[in-house]
């Protein structure tokens, strides 16, 4: 009980280090509902750890209803977690996240398909996530990160690293600019998805096609009829330059 009511003390004192706007502990209390969503967290997930499981998801899903912000019991939360604003975040299952934690109105830390075990991010010591940023899937972002507003991170960042943008991207590491020359270079798992569909598509075809050669020099009385063989698929040809500049 003691180290539960140190805990809520400290993620009171985070709410007043981190938010110019909060003028008193009275006030903070009251009209925080980031915090009174993470100390039903705080309880919820003792409830979890105890296997009392369907307790806690009433719980959580009672402080959902209240506060707008959806912590699941399951998820590891560490100290002085700040969620400032609190609507629309979401925090899954398996996340992770470490000390000192700053998290804005909208944020999700999500995971990517139906997969079990650990498919939520890992969030390090002293990052920032800005409003409406999604992190998704079994990622880690390291220590002191910044994601920028409206981001969505689907690969690991490193520690000391500013990431933007959709998908998202290094600007910054260790205090110095990550320069990118060309938007090619900001990877997108699903235009890498959709550029190996259509080049197998491609090679599905150049082998029907072949087959159809065969079939007709054997029995060329059944007329077929034989298309060009199309060229191979080019990425720049699918995703032209123009294509590619909301990535930047």
């Amino acid at each position: 009980m003691l180290a539960f009511l140190r805990c809520m003390r400290e993620d009171v004192a985070a709410v007043v280090e981190n938010d110019p706007a909060a003028r008193s502990y009275v006030e903070v209390l009251t009209c925080y509902p980031g915090l009174h969503a993470l100390w039903a967290y705080r309880i919820t997930h003792w409830l979890w750890r105890r296997n009392f499981r369907l307790f806690a998801r009433l719980g959580s899903q009672a402080a959902r209803l209240l506060t707008g912000t959806e912590i699941h019991p399951g998820a590891v939360v560490g100290k002085r977690l700040f969620i400032d604003h609190g609507m629309g975040v979401v925090i899954g299952e398996t996340a992770v996240l470490g000390d000192d934690v700053t998290l804005y109105q909208g944020v999700t830390l999500g995971g990517t398909g139906k997969e079990k075990g650990k498919r939520h991010p890992t969030i390090g010591n002293r990052v920032t996530v800005g409003a409406g940023a999604h992190v998704l899937g079994n990622i880690t972002v390291g220590d002191n990160c910044r994601v920028g507003a409206g981001s969505v991170v689907l690969r690991s960042v490193p520690e000391n690293s500013t990431i933007v943008g959709v998908p998202g991207h290094i600007v910054l590491r260790d205090g110095k600019r990550v320069v990118i020359s060309d938007p090619k270079e900001i990877r997108d798992p699903l235009s890498d998805a959709v550029i190996a569909i259509a080049r197998e598509v491609q090679e599905l075809r150049g082998r029907l096609h072949r087959h159809v050669e065969q079939v007709s020099a054997a029995q060329p009385e059944l007329h077929l009829r034989i298309e060009p063989e199309q060229p191979c698929i080019d990425a720049d040809e699918l995703f032209p330059e123009d294509f590619l500049d909301y990535q930047i």
